[in-house]
């Protein structure tokens, strides 16, 4: 029940003790604002991870080849172990049905692309269609790379905004012809692609293009697929180590790799490292909870020392109360009020000041693995509601101690 008499006592005691309510202030203002602060970074480190995700396809399962590192079935380590379009095609075949999207790939590193006196070196790779929904890529304009392209070995090529821009500057690409390695190409299509500059600093051309014009033959250099979305994350992590292990053993087997050279043949999973990844960042949020709440703590220790320091200046009024028939809850709802009002003032300081920075800062870092650091309303509120129990518990026994004196021995207190 609201009492005014209640609030009056409150901003009583706090006038009579100004600097050492202030102190007791900043601490549980500095334990709050490193909390939310805290809880705002892991925030943004969960985003940037986000991110780092978005630039490919959340369920994709990817093949590379290198060197052997272990001797094998007589043969020696040091064979590079050359993938075909044979792979891709049993691959395909082993798992119809598995896969969503698919796509094997023919990389040239560093291809020199000429647009009348405009040139860049951008990497070339040689694709089949489905490669942009392998990549999440998005359309600008004009279009992707079709089945009918790869049959026709049609010398088109999609090019990325960031190469769009260096050739073009405002001028449209489609229909244009580039030179690539000396060869034209027409631009039918321009992407964008949320990994950013790096990613959009690619051209694509057709796969069996890219094998023809650059003498590869059947080789690819690597191959890509994604499994459908499951509803639960579980069921798609158990079925994407399943192919990912099955592939990896035809492979190995196939090219004589040792089942211990993880050099040689590598499948992985976006899967997978992404809930390696997640799982890390659990960790890291309940070691900053930790860290914010330790810090908390110490803040509410102090409250609770300041608490018991006016219940002992408070004694001899105690004694009185008691004496002319005030109710023990009536003396633990006294100290409990103060406790409470005072933490929560904090508290709310605090608050604000770390979301005020969070807004104005966050929004300034540029970083791989932290981006835009804040922090959700239920957060707050939770944070809120943290302050609101510590206060209590804070002052809960200075005001047991306050209520279980008896009248006798307060007024005989010095």
């Amino acid at each position: 029940m609201f009492s005014i008499e209640r609030w009056q006592e409150v901003f009583d005691t706090i006038s009579k003790n100004k600097l050492r309510t202030f102190l007791t202030s900043i601490s549980v203002i500095f334990g709050i604002f490193i909390l939310v602060v805290l809880l705002g970074v892991g925030e943004g480190m969960k985003n940037g991870i986000e991110k780092q995700f978005q630039s490919d396809a959340e369920n994709k399962i990817s093949v590379y080849t290198g060197v052997t590192t272990v001797g094998y079935k007589g043969l020696n380590p040091g064979r590079y172990i050359q993938l075909k379009n044979e792979d891709f095609d049993y691959t395909m075949s082993a798992n119809a049905g598995n896969f969503e999207s698919a796509s094997s790939m023919y990389r040239i590193w560093s291809g020199l692309i000429t647009y009348g006196e405009e040139s860049g070196s951008y990497r070339v790779e040689g694709v089949m269609s489905d490669y942009q929904a392998l990549e999440s890529a998005s359309m600008v304009s004009g279009r992707f790379i079709n089945l009918t392209d790869q049959k026709q070995y049609e010398k088109y090529v999609v090019i990325g905004q960031k190469v769009a821009d260096d050739l073009f500057d405002e001028k449209d690409p489609i229909g244009e012809y580039i030179k690539l390695s000396k060869i034209n190409f027409k631009v039918i299509g321009v992407f964008s692609d949320p990994g950013g500059e790096r990613e959009e600093s690619r051209v694509y051309i057709p796969l069996s293009t890219s094998q023809k014009v650059f003498g590869a033959g059947n080789d690819i250099r690597s191959m890509a697929f994604t499994i459908p979305k499951r509803t639960n994350f579980d069921d798609a992590l158990r079925e994407s180590e399943m192919i990912v292990n099955d592939l990896t053993n035809q492979l190995k087997t196939k090219y004589k790799v040792s089942p211990e050279d993880t050099s040689a043949i590598s499948v992985n999973s976006s899967l997978e490292s992404a809930k390696q990844f997640y799982d890390l960042m659990d960790v890291i949020k309940v070691f900053f909870w930790g860290v914010g709440i330790a810090t908390l703590l110490a803040g509410i220790v102090g409250v609770s020392n300041i608490m018991l320091i006016i219940v002992k200046e408070r004694t001899k009024e105690i004694g009185i109360r008691k004496a002319l028939g005030a109710k023990p809850m009536s003396i633990v709802a006294m100290v409990l009020h103060e406790s409470i009002f005072v933490t929560a003032i904090s508290g709310f300081v605090g608050l604000i000041l770390a979301l005020v920075l969070l807004e104005n800062l966050g929004p300034l870092i540029d970083s791989e693995f932290i981006s835009n650091p804040e922090v959700s309303f239920n957060v707050a509120i939770t944070t809120l509601i943290i302050l609101i129990i510590a206060g209590a518990l804070a002052g809960f026994f200075p005001a047991y101690r306050g209520a279980i004196i008896k009248p006798i021995d307060a007024l005989r207190d010095e």
